[in-house]
């Protein structure tokens, strides 16, 4: 079965991600809200989930569980990007306003996933 390219490109673009967690970990770290623990390592698990889901979601078998593991990754995350919008030194100097809008957005990522399921 072939999927549209837009499919393909949200695995990239998810893997791209993933792979960025292991290039710039400190950026990743610094966004990573005080009352989780450990946060190297869940920078990293974070990172090898959104490769692996990137990677995941191109492959028919195994497309529609990764739909729903990705949206439940972007939920989590969610808590990443309220931290940064409510906590100074976490927003590393990116306005309010694109924080902000980075909220609607998640919502956006996640229904671009779940769209996908009907196919």
């Amino acid at each position: 079965m072939t999927y549209p390219w837009h499919l393909y490109l949200m695995g990239l673009l998810y893997a791209f991600a993933g792979m960025l967690h292991f290039i710039k970990p400190k950026m990743y770290m610094r966004v990573m809200p005080r009352y989780l623990p450990n946060h190297k390592l869940l920078v990293i698990l974070s990172g090898i989930a959104e490769v692996i889901l990137g990677i995941t979601i191109c492959i028919p078998a195994l497309k529609n569980a990764s739909i729903y593991l990705l949206i439940i990754m972007l939920v989590l995350f969610l808590m990443v990007h309220i931290y940064m919008l409510t906590e100074k030194k976490a927003s590393v100097g990116i306005p309010k306003w694109i924080l902000i809008l980075r909220i609607p957005l998640q919502f956006g990522l996640m229904y671009w996933a779940f769209w996908y399921l009907k196919l």
